[in-house]
């Protein structure tokens, strides 16, 4: 028999921005109810995924990891050993002279952690049913949104499931990705940019360690990232930081080549793959040993015409998607989550407890966000512009860009800007 259940804020969209989203709430004791498409997963299930390695890696800024210690999420996550701790990171150019080089050598610091999505997505489902957050969350998980419906500015707006279920709320969150079913149901356009390229997204194990160094290389093609991945195995763990994430950007025709081959399925197409991988990142830890996990995704920017509406609001990819080219993307979403959650929460107290999610308070939320990753997603595409490309492979370019990169390397005041900006603080 279906039910209709009332609560101060619904959330759709159960991934790391939602889940985040929905702790900081119920920490803050606001009743929110969080609706995932996906089934929930049992613990058995849950260690079944740990013991594979995956491709994917997301950069956490110190900023990511800030917010995540204080849902209690990133406790855990430290405890099961899957992250790898980055103290450094190397940017440089195939066609160039001038590298960019973050952080100190003689005194490491931490300027960010590689986690991959599905150990973070664990330690925020852990936090969930914990007694400090239960009493004021509500997991609705297995069901997909069919309709939204706005029951105007006092009620906001009803959600229909497909068991037929509705959940009502007077805020109501769309934390449902870059196809997001929230914003099309509200009406609200979207710019895109299509930058032509794929990205390739592999594990590989290299000849040489990483050294807790996160690097990306320039090429005329594209990027290529070579992140920090854990050590899972004994084995792995026995000749440790040999594992990393590759990110490689490349025009999409290219692309769909290299990927054939890995169709293809034989060792020795497995052998080209490795050794064109291998040649582009200029050997810069030694050949590649092992590759695993290989998959993509075409590159695209995007960015919604509006955050907010009455009664509903836009965050993480469903606000705004950038280019991978900075590890960014979760970055900025996770920025929307501390900024929307101190804005609602101010307005709250303010109002003695009346007014939750109006208007203005959305409007002052867009305000603050809407620009700065707008500024982040036209920077970076300037900078995929600069580097890969028909332009960019102008003789004037190659000269302008190489000196600009040997200058900027040379300015530590200016080194130490682009690294607090790098870690969101």
């Amino acid at each position: 028999m279906a039910t209709t259940t009332a609560t101060q804020t619904l959330i759709i969209g159960g991934g790391i921005v939602g889940a985040t989203l929905a702790l900081k709430l119920a920490q803050q004791q606001q009743k929110v109810t969080l609706i995932d498409a996906r089934p929930e997963l049992s613990e058995a299930q849950w260690q079944d995924r740990l013991k594979q390695r995956d491709a994917r890696v997301f950069a956490l800024s110190i900023a990511s990891i800030e917010l995540l210690k204080e849902v209690g999420a990133w406790q855990l996550i430290s405890q099961s050993g899957r992250k790898a701790d980055y103290t450094q990171m190397q940017v440089w150019q195939q066609d160039g002279k001038g590298e960019l080089n973050f952080g100190d050598e003689m005194v490491p610091q931490l300027l960010g952690s590689m986690v991959e999505p599905f150990v973070i997505e664990q330690a925020l489902y852990q936090r969930m049913a914990a007694d400090d957050v239960k009493e004021h969350l509500t997991l609705v998980a297995g069901h997909k949104v069919t309709m939204l419906d706005w029951l105007g500015s006092e009620q906001g707006y009803q959600v229909h499931l497909d068991n037929g279920d509705k959940l009502q709320g007077k805020l109501l969150i769309g934390a449902d990705g870059r196809g997001s079913l929230v914003r099309r149901e509200a009406g609200i356009g979207l710019d895109t940019l299509d930058y032509n390229q794929t990205a390739i997204c592999c594990a590989i194990k290299t000849e040489k360690p990483h050294k807790a160094t996160a690097r990306q290389l320039m090429l005329p093609t594209g990027t290529l990232a070579l992140l920090p991945l854990a050590d899972v195995t004994e084995q792995d763990k026995a000749n440790p930081q040999h594992w990393q994430s590759v990110v490689w950007s490349l025009p999409r025709n290219r692309a769909l080549e290299l990927l054939q081959l890995n169709q293809e399925g034989s060792p020795e197409t497995a052998d080209i793959l490795r050794a064109e991988l291998a040649a582009a990142s200029q050997y810069a830890l030694g050949d590649i040993e092992q590759l695993e996990s290989i998959a993509s995704f075409p590159l695209n920017a995007q960015q919604a015409k509006h955050y907010v509406k009455d009664n509903l609001v836009l965050v993480g990819d469903a606000a705004h998607g950038v280019h991978p080219l900075a590890g960014q993307g979760l970055n900025l979403g996770m920025l929307d989550v501390s900024a929307l959650v101190d804005i609602l929460n101010e307005d709250y107290q303010r109002s003695g407890g009346r007014c939750w999610g109006e208007l203005a308070t959305l409007r002052r939320y867009e305000r603050t966000r809407r620009p700065h990753n707008s500024v982040m997603m036209h920077s970076f595409s300037l900078m995929n512009w600069l580097f890969a490309g028909d332009f960019a492979a102008l003789r004037p370019v190659q000269q302008l860009r190489s000196e600009g990169m040997y200058r900027v390397g040379k300015i530590k005041p200016l080194m130490r800007f682009f690294t607090n900006k790098a870690s969101g603080l």
